[in-house]
C-alpha cells in the first residue's frame, strides 16, 4: 500500500505501539482496542519500520526506548529519514524518564503506565 499524507491524518483510529515486553504490547493493545481504536504492534523498532510500510499510516506511535535488534532512539533516527513517516506523532513509553527527555518526541508516559493518561494522549492525536 502506497503512503500518502492523507493516509497519515492525525485524526483517525489507528495507532502503532512498539514495545519488545510481550505482556506490555499485549496488554496496551487489548486496552486500546477496547477502547476502539484499530492497534498494530512490534516487538522492536526493525520490525515496526518493515511494519509502517505495510500498513496505512497510524495517527501516533507509542514507543519504548529500551528494546533489542533496533532501539527507541535507532527507530526515531530511521524515522526521520522518511519525510511522511517523519509527520507521525511519536509518544515514549518507557521507566527511563531521564532518558526519555532527551528525545524529540509528541509526549511522554511513564511505566508502570497509567491508563488514563494514556487515553487522554491517544485521544488527542486519534480522536
Amino acid at each position: 500500500m502506497t503512503k500518502t499524507p492523507d493516509s497519515l491524518h492525525p485524526k483517525c483510529p489507528s495507532l502503532l505501539i512498539i514495545e519488545d515486553e510481550k505482556d506490555i504490547r499485549e496488554s496496551l493493545q487489548q486496552a486500546l482496542e477496547f477502547e476502539g481504536y484499530n492497534v498494530s504492534s512490534a516487538e522492536n523498532g526493525q520490525e515496526a519500520l518493515r511494519l509502517l510500510n505495510a500498513i496505512q499510516g497510524p495517527c501516533l506511535i507509542l514507543l519504548d526506548l529500551m528494546m533489542p535488534i533496533m532501539n527507541g532512539w535507532e527507530f526515531l533516527d530511521a524515522l526521520k529519514d522518511d519525510h511522511i513517516l517523519a509527520t507521525i506523532p511519536v509518544v515514549i513509553v518507557s521507566a527511563y524518564s531521564d532518558r526519555a527527555k532527551t528525545v524529540k518526541a509528541s509526549g511522554f508516559v511513564k511505566k508502570p503506565i497509567d491508563l488514563d493518561i494514556l487515553f487522554r494522549i491517544v485521544k488527542k492525536y486519534c480522536n
